[in-house]
């Protein structure tokens, strides 16, 4: 039996049943001719896009960002270009945007052949790429373009801040009831670019649904700016960031339940490991002798004076279920999440029996 067995178990690490929902899938890789489907719909293929566009202006002599490279153009800038840049430049966004467009919604087609997204009526979209103008105007465009083509499935973004939803779906890994004594959850959201370590206030008396829960303060870590950062020193940052955020927690006498919930890239297993799909993350998390639960516990064993519990879950399915409360008038929905990667996971809500 693995060790981590031992630690204070709330909820099955990676679990296809939980209190709101069924996770029907997750983490699916779909290939064609070309590779992963899912890099035709990351931020990077849209950088990609850009400098495509930016390319064929070049060979007129006409490139209206000049020598700035690609990659150091932000999506910020983007938004402004569209609000009051010249008209020009607008309309080379505007056409990456037109493009990508077009390529998640062929991506959202191969999912939707999928047996386990059958049926699915509504879409929510996520990570860093929706938190912009530009990425809002893209999943608008996708959902119309697969309307047109008579799909029917609504395409939205995702309500909560992407910065946030990953904390906030952390709530959903246990049942709500656990925490009826406490004000609020530790929530960890661990990416391919950064990791993100909150707060979550619960507000249950607002609203038993955790439609209310909101991030209270999180501290924000960029591991890809780190030059020959290792998996170690990652975790034990992690871990720093959730012992200052505790004590945080503690001075301001915020009731924290003694749990953490983290989302994380990758497909995961029931004991807490990392089976595949966390190679954007410093060094090997998918390694037999490495379990992210137990490394946490030992640098946290206890909040407050109960031994800490810990549940684990893909950060796209973790992402995804800070849209369960808002997700009651369909029965079958998933998320998309838009960042390093293409994250993704399917959800059939469970009703009350």
């Amino acid at each position: 039996m693995p060790e981590s067995r031992t630690l204070p178990a709330v909820a099955e690490h990676g679990a296809s049943r939980l209190p709101s929902v069924e996770v029907d899938s997750y983490n699916v890789e779909l290939k064609d001719d070309e590779g992963f489907l899912g890099d035709r719909a990351s931020k990077g293929a849209f950088s990609d896009i850009v400098e495509n566009w930016r390319k064929a202006l070049r060979k007129s002599g006409d490139d209206p960002f000049g020598d700035t490279p690609t990659e150091e153009l932000s999506k910020k800038q983007f938004d402004e270009i569209l609000v009051k840049g010249e008209p020009e430049v607008a309309g080379l966004i505007h056409g990456a945007i037109e493009e990508f467009a077009q390529e998640l919604a062929l991506v959202i087609r191969r999912f939707l052949k999928l047996k386990a997204w059958s049926g699915t009526e509504r879409i929510v979209v996520g990570g860093g790429f929706r938190a912009h103008r530009v990425g809002e105007l893209a999943i608008g465009r996708a959902g119309v373009i697969l309307k047109a083509d008579k799909i029917k499935v609504d395409l939205v973004p995702i309500r909560n801040d992407p910065d946030e939803a990953g904390l906030i779906g952390a709530a959903h890994l246990a049942p709500a009831w656990m925490f009826k004594a406490h004000d609020a959850i530790v929530g960890v959201d661990i990416g391919g670019t950064n990791m993100r370590a909150g707060i979550v206030n619960l507000n249950l008396k607002k609203k038993k649904d955790l439609s209310k829960a909101q991030v209270w303060k999180y501290e924000l870590w960029r591991h890809a700016d780190e030059a020959d950062i290792n998996r170690e020193d990652a975790v034990g940052n992690l871990a720093a960031m959730l012992q200052r955020l505790i004590a945080k927690a503690e001075r301001e006498k915020i009731q924290l339940a003694p749990f953490i919930g983290i989302g994380c890239p990758g497909f995961i297993e029931a004991d807490g490991s990392i089976d595949r799909g966390a190679q954007n993350l410093p060094g090997n998390w998918t390694s037999s002798r490495f379990n992210l639960p137990k490394a946490l516990h030992e640098a946290i064993p206890k909040i407050g004076d109960d031994d800490t519990a810990i549940v684990l879950h893909n950060d796209a399915v973790v992402q995804g279920l800070s849209e369960t409360p808002f997700m009651q008038d369909v029965d079958h929905w998933a998320v998309l999440t838009i960042g390093t990667g293409l994250g993704n996971a399917r959800f059939t809500n469970r009703h009350s029996e």
